[in-house]
């Protein structure tokens, strides 16, 4: 198997990649990056992994169903990432405009990256 074709070799260099900007930015502009970053980070990153690990899993089950996998797939991260929001807010998180703005952010790059492996799952679905 090709290592760049694998989907936990990709997402583990994709991790790394954000990470990597994370640092920059702390270092080099710590007023855009709350001080919980690397919370949301593990949350964010380790949701989107498990979410399309099991996306991944049933499909390989029952491919026929692949739309309904990927809808379950975006109502669990939603559902999930709006009770780790208020869960946060409720615990009294410092500035909660930029918590939210940092938090969506790293949704937005993850999501990115799922739409991009789901947009490359589409050639071998066609055949």
């Amino acid at each position: 198997m090709n290592l760049l074709t694998n989907f936990h070799f990709r997402f583990f260099l994709f991790s790394t990649l954000i990470a990597g900007l994370i640092l920059v930015f702390s270092n080099f502009l710590p007023q855009t990056i709350h001080t919980s970053i690397w919370s949301i980070f593990g949350f964010v990153a380790g949701l989107s992994y498990l979410v399309s690990a099991l996306a991944l899993w049933l499909y390989k089950k029952s491919p026929e169903n692949f739309l309904q996998i990927k809808l379950l797939g975006m109502v669990i991260r939603i559902l999930s990432s709006l009770g780790f929001i208020a869960i946060l807010v409720v615990m009294g998180v410092e500035n909660i405009i930029l918590f939210i703005v940092n938090f969506f952010i790293l949704f937005l790059f993850y999501l990115t990256f799922d739409i991009y492996t789901f947009i490359s799952n589409l050639r071998p679905i066609s055949k």
